[in-house]
């Protein structure tokens, strides 16, 4: 098969919405010519393509491209997936459950690879932004039992110097394959990346707090999309758009 050919007919049904179709395009060249062909082929889609197709998460099946795609490819479409708008971070939260605690996985290349884009803390902080009471708990107890007293909250030094504490929960008792088991990696594994992330959660959840909404959410033409119609396969971020995001 034509790679060449197989990258344009791929970003052209991506384009026009149909992202089932791009995906199954993918898998023929799996199939037909092994992992390796589609791997070289992933890594000449740019990382706005490889989003589209990844973000569409269904743990009903196991889908070829998310368990091929390379930390590095990963974490330059985690950084743009904001562009799609998705305020519940549904598809965020769905798309790195399923590559990062995927079998042959190992989560500390995927957490490294995304911290060490700027916007990755960011991304993350966005991935814990339903459970921010709960991973402060964390940080300060080592358990994610919510601060009923609302306790103050450890200072960024007090979090290094705690960082590399004995945990209180042992990995095994959090293994979820969802944000417990994730916050704690980072914690115990990532702390710097983990306390990165913290300060940017506990920025968006002040501005939350006093009724403000993120940059992001005011620009009245940033050329972002509605999840609505992302999430029929309707539309993708302006290519454009992405490509900037992209060159990170």
């Amino acid at each position: 098969m034509n790679h060449l050919a197989l990258i344009t007919k791929t970003q052209t049904l991506i384009a026009a919405g149909d992202i089932v179709g791009a995906e199954s395009a993918l898998v023929e060249l799996a199939d037909a010519e092994g992992d390796a062909a589609l791997m070289v082929v992933l890594e000449q889609l740019p990382p706005k393509d490889i989003l589209a197709v990844i973000r569409e998460y269904d743990n009903s099946k196991e889908s070829v491209i998310n368990l091929l795609v390379s930390p590095e490819q990963f974490a330059r479409a985690v950084v743009i997936e904001k562009q799609y708008k998705d305020l519940t971070r549904t598809h965020l939260r769905g798309m790195i459950n399923a590559i990062i605690f995927r079998d042959d996985a190992d989560p500390l290349e995927f957490l490294n690879a995304i911290g060490d884009l700027d916007g990755g803390s960011e991304a993350l902080a966005d991935y814990f932004s339903d459970q921010w009471s709960r991973v402060e708990a964390f940080a300060r107890t080592g358990t994610f039992d919510a601060m009923e007293d609302h306790g103050e909250m450890l200072s960024q030094t007090a979090l290094l110097a705690v960082a590399y504490a004995k945990p209180v929960l042992q990995r095994d008792e959090v293994a979820d394959g969802d944000w417990m088991q994730l916050a704690w990696i980072l914690r115990y594994e990532c702390p710097d990346l983990f306390i990165e992330m913290l300060m940017v959660l506990r920025a968006k959840a002040s501005a939350h707090d006093a009724g403000r909404e993120d940059e992001e959410d005011v620009e009245e033409d940033d050329g972002k999309v509605e999840t609505g119609d992302t999430d029929r396969g309707k539309a993708t971020p302006s290519a454009r758009e992405s490509d900037e995001e992209s060159a990170i």
